[in-house]
């Protein structure tokens, strides 16, 4: 989620990466060695664009930006 006076944010979907974690803890708590796991990479990432923020800098994003974000917040 962008920060406040951030007019886009690109990056992964920390939704998604918690639930990731919580699945390593949990095969880590049954008994599997934290040595042996997998490493992962984020594999959902997220576009949130702030039209109020957008508009105060007088930036537009074409519609086809617009159609691709995650969440746009007006």
């Amino acid at each position: 989620m962008p920060k406040a006076g951030v007019s886009i944010s690109y990056g992964i979907d920390q939704v998604d990466l918690a639930k990731r974690a919580a699945a390593y803890v949990s095969r880590i708590l049954n008994g599997e060695k934290a040595s042996e796991l997998p490493v992962q990479k984020p594999t959902r990432f997220e576009i949130v664009i702030n039209m109020k923020t957008a508009k105060l800098l007088g930036l537009k994003f074409p519609q086809s930006i617009l159609v691709q974000a995650t969440k746009v917040i007006e």
